[in-house]
């Protein structure tokens, strides 16, 4: 590769060769074993280790944040659960092509609001949360014959993002937008074009505007609204439910319309807000399909615990 020069560089690369090389092959087992037995494999496999990894205490902070009233043994339980849900979708991420909505597997609540938005002639901003299997969102909205830019954030080995974007454009995803960098630029060019855009709004965004998120202040990205704001179009948002048997239940949700009242940076705002408490309302109804693993919450929020 240009630029390299020293041995440093070489053993990188040969790390990261070394990577994409076994990635591929667990992939390839993961396809052979099938969905189901890939999902049921993934599911313990996490629910077995993951519990013995630091990350299982920042589960249960979050859990215990955001349900303090409920008692430990029950949030100890619910923390298992995700486990399992995480693994399961770690393993189904490997054969989305599989999960699409012509393998019937995919329950759509809400599909015409998905036919609105293709025959309508506007974009819109699709938003949503780290919700079961969450990849299966983009797969229904490409199916639908929406154009949509799909934000992604790139691995630090670019072999295995290769794969990665390789495995994502057997379901349609070929429409990229990369966080941070040049990504906000993309978006706006997709959305000039004519273009919906999807991301996801419910991870930690220390620069954004301060919202609040099961009772404790919590920053958020203000990308989403802001987009919606720019081209005056509505937030949509959507949600996954997972059901037995390696099926989901996906709702198309009642669109967030923005004010434009003058005031950008509370407008914005607003719909940080709105976004945030649609995952709040999500996680409430179904909390073992949430992320949990992730730190959520500023630090002066854990530290008051």
């Amino acid at each position: 590769m240009p630029g390299r020069d020293d041995r440093t560089d070489l053993g990188q690369d040969l790390a990261w060769r070394l990577q994409a090389v076994a990635f591929a092959g667990l992939i390839a087992f993961l396809r052979a074993l099938g969905l189901e037995r890939a999902s049921r494999l993934g599911g313990r496999l996490l629910r077995t280790f993951g519990p013995m990894t630091g990350v299982h205490r920042t589960v249960l902070r979050n859990l215990t944040l955001a349900f303090p009233d409920m008692e430990p043994a029950e949030r100890e339980r619910l923390a298992m659960d995700q486990w399992d849900q995480t693994g399961r979708t770690f393993a189904e991420l490997t054969m989305m092509d599989r999960l699409t909505p012509a393998s019937g597997r995919i329950e759509i609540v809400g599909a015409e609001r998905l036919e609105a938005i293709r025959t309508g002639g506007r974009p819109v901003v699709f938003v949503s949360g780290h919700f079961a299997n969450f990849e299966l969102m983009p797969a229904v909205i490409l199916a639908a014959g929406i154009p949509c830019q799909i934000t992604y954030r790139a691995t630090n080995n670019p072999y295995v993002d290769d794969q990665i974007r390789e495995n994502r454009a057997r379901y349609g995803v070929k429409l990229f937008a990369p966080k941070g960098g040049d990504g906000a630029r993309e978006l706006l060019a997709g959305l000039q074009r004519g273009e919906s855009v999807a991301l996801m709004n419910d991870q930690k965004f220390s620069e954004g505007p301060e919202v609040s998120f099961f009772g404790h202040p919590v920053n958020a990205a203000p990308g989403p609204s802001r987009l919606a704001l720019r081209f005056g179009t509505v937030l949509q948002p959507m949600s996954v439910t997972r059901l037995p048997g390696v099926r989901f239940r996906l709702t198309v949700h009642e669109p967030i319309v923005l004010e434009a009242t003058g005031d950008r940076s509370a407008d914005i705002a607003r719909g940080v807000q709105a976004v945030t408490t649609f995952v709040e309302d999500r996680v409430r109804e179904h909390p073992v399909d949430w992320f949990w693993v992730h730190k959520r919450w500023p630090r002066a929020v854990y530290s008051e615990m």
